[in-house]
This record gives C-alpha cells, structure tokens and sequence, in this order.
C-alpha cells in the first residue's frame, strides 16, 4: 500500500497541479475555481476507478500480459518523469499547446484539459493498471488499492482548493523544484516496472534443459 501511494502521489503530483490550475481558471471568481476543482476530481476519480476495475479485463481480452504491460508501462512512466525532471511539457503530464487554445475558449474546463489528462492522464491510467493488476489475486488488497487512490485523489482535490496560497507560497519555481525531486522518485520506479516486466517475460521463455 505504502508502494502504491507513492506511485500514485508521484505521478499524479497534486503540488505540480497547482499552478496549472491556476494558470486555467485564473479568470474565475473563487466560486467558478472551486466548483472547477470539485467537479475535475469527481470526474477523474470515476475515470481512474472504471479504469482500474475493468482495466485488467481488457488486457485479457486483447491477450497482453501483464509482464508486457508492465514494461511497457515502466516506459510510459519513464517518459513522464524525464518532463518532470526538466520541467517541460510533451502532452503527458500536461496540454499541448493546441490544447490550451481550445481550453481557453471555454467555460467549462473541469473535463477537459484539467480532469483528463491532467488529473487521469495516461500516467496515472497506467499506474492504475499496473499496481491493480499485482493486487487482482487479493480482493482485500484490490480495496486497499482503491482506498489509497482515493487518498490521493483527496490531497489533489486540497490542492486544488487552497491553489491559489500554494502558488503564492512556491511559486512556479518552487513547484518545479518539488515537481523535480519526485520526478526522480518517479524514474526509480518506472525502471523498477521495467525489470519486473522483462524478469517475468524473459523467464517464462527460458525454459529448464529437458523441459
């Protein structure tokens, strides 16, 4: 559980979502910023829990395993923390440009950019999967996983909320920095799903002499 909490906080960063937040809705009164902030959360938690229980049915159904998800998904997250590592946006943990524009014309952005993908981005999608799928044998532990994406889904919403004093506090710099350290957090673990993956591909394709 603690392993999945860490996952999930790194990648979903609440302190880094912060100033994005911020930077959508800054034309808004409070009561348009909170209703926002509300309404993302909701909708990327029901995301991010349909995802995690239908997630793995899925992958049987298109006959991946879940060692090659797992790679693929150390990958995926490898990726993620080299933009958090250097502060920079490719579309994964943030909008495109493109995107922003499309944004901005709009009133309404608590579904689109800032519940998907900024909240259940890819990243987080991923995590889900990954961690649901090592708990799946374990109903308890498949309750306890959801009880911890709740968790973090809860300190996201609060940083949500109280945006405008975190950036005030940090700053766009203070964010990156924070944003930075977990990013290397982030790379240990993408390469720790990386060798999990290929130790349980590569394995059950050696077989013993005289098997």
């Amino acid at each position: 559980m603690l392993h999945a909490f860490v996952t999930l906080f790194v990648v979903l960063d609440p302190i880094g979502l912060a100033p994005v937040f911020m930077a959508l809705v800054r034309a808004g009164n409070p009561a348009y910023q909170r209703r926002m902030a509300d309404h993302a959360v909701l909708l990327a938690s029901g995301v991010l829990v349909v995802f995690a229980l239908a997630g793995n049915w899925l992958m049987d159904w298109l006959g991946v395993g879940l060692a090659a998800f797992r790679a693929a998904g150390g990958v995926l997250l490898f990726l993620l923390a080299v933009d958090m590592l250097f502060a920079r946006s490719s579309g994964l943990r943030s909008t495109t440009e493109q995107e922003q524009a499309e944004a901005g014309s709009k009133g309404d952005i608590s579904v689109f950019p800032l519940a998907i993908p900024l909240i259940a981005g890819p990243g987080a999608m991923t995590s889900m999967l990954l961690l649901m799928g090592e708990a799946r044998p374990l109903p308890l532990k498949m309750l306890g996983l959801l009880g911890v994406l709740a968790a973090v889904l809860l300190l996201v919403w609060l940083s949500l909320r109280t945006a405008p004093r975190i950036t005030g506090l940090l700053g766009i710099t203070g964010a990156n920095v924070v944003s930075r350290v977990l990013g290397i957090v982030l790379a240990a673990l993408a390469a720790q799903f990386i060798l999990d993956g290929l130790r349980v591909g590569l394995g059950g394709l050696i077989r013993p002499e005289g098997g």
